[in-house]
């Protein structure tokens, strides 16, 4: 059987089948970073999702601390979240202002300037655990994850037992989906101090999961501790999975 040629010169060929090879693998960069930059986004936008979420149920989790805070005439550094850091480490009135001046622009969402004031923190007193910690929790709700992780690592080398910063590590898991190391971060934290959000973490967790049994052991416990739970976990998407189980109904809305 004869071979059936082109008509051309066998250069013009050769060229024409490099340009569209050229065009070929052009078309699947663009294909390829078409695809990136939209897991990219997804990626992004769940991130943002969660710190939304996240910065609602920490409103009401501030307005309780505050409501506690004036009942009880204390300082927020004497509250539960620090409870036994308390007890290890004194710090000077300028770190306690300079302190909660960062710990209240951060509740207040104003992150950037609680990571401005923590800096003016660190820079005068390079080992405060305080400072790293508070730093850290605000560049991860700004979407610097490995910046935040880093902050709060730096907080723990200078005070392994900060119980807010274990609690602020098990938080920053979470918040980027690294459901696994947040669980035991948590259970670090309780090891340090029953502290009421570290049950509340455990149990949202499970709530994800569709796990009624994990998700009640953990929430009844943070309810016991502190009523004020209840009106966190109403707004929670976490427990989406588990809203319809009438042992969360009983526990949440009665």
């Amino acid at each position: 059987m004869n071979r059936i040629k082109l008509p051309g010169k066998e250069r013009n060929k050769k060229i024409l089948l490099i340009i569209l090879i050229i065009i070929a693998i052009g078309l699947l960069f663009r294909e390829y970073n078409i695809n990136s930059r939209n897991r990219q986004s997804k990626d992004n936008n769940r991130v943002q999702e969660d710190v939304e979420r996240t910065v609602v149920k920490d409103e009401i989790k501030k307005n309780i601390l505050d409501e506690e805070k004036r009942n009880e005439n204390i300082t927020i550094e004497d509250k539960g979240i620090n409870k036994v850091n308390k007890e290890k480490k004194v710090y000077s009135n300028r770190e306690n202002d300079l302190y909660n001046d960062a710990y209240t622009l951060f509740f207040s969402h104003d992150y950037d300037n609680a990571i401005s004031k923590a800096n003016n923190l660190i820079s005068e007193f390079p080992n405060n655990a305080m400072g790293y910690n508070i730093r850290g929790i605000a560049k991860a709700y700004t979407g610097d994850y490995n910046g935040g992780l880093n902050d709060i690592n730096k907080s723990l080398e200078i005070d392994g037992d900060y119980g807010y910063a274990i609690f602020n590590k098990a938080l920053t898991y979470e918040l980027y989906d690294n459901m696994d190391e947040s669980l035991k971060w948590y259970n670090k934290a309780l090891e340090v101090e029953e502290y009421v959000w570290s049950y509340y973490g455990m149990s949202s967790i499970y709530g994800r999961r569709g796990d009624i049994d994990n998700t009640m052991k953990y929430l009844n416990k943070a309810i016991q501790m502190d009523q004020g739970v209840k009106a966190v976990a109403r707004i929670e998407h976490d427990f989406d999975p588990v809203k319809n189980f009438e042992e969360f109904k009983k526990a949440v809305y009665n």
